[in-house]
């Protein structure tokens, strides 16, 4: 069973990865659906979901952790 550190940083490491994917994807896709965002402005949309992202996955293996030793 994980400590509740170790989940946070798996939480992290995961959500990072996730942040450089979906930052590359938002580079390509918002410009097809004509949307007009700078880079800071993708960067800043990126780390506002990151975060989000944190808290929900810390969530939701803290959830199942419990359900666990339930």
């Amino acid at each position: 069973m994980q400590t509740k550190l170790q989940t946070l940083v798996e939480s992290v490491a995961n959500v990072a990865i996730g942040y450089l994917v979906a930052l590359a994807a938002q580079l390509m896709i918002f410009p097809l659906l004509g949307i007009a965002v700078s880079l800071s402005q993708n960067l800043v949309i990126g780390a506002f979901f990151t975060v989000v992202s944190i808290a929900r996955s810390y969530c939701v293996r803290r959830a199942f952790n419990w359900l666990h030793r339930a």
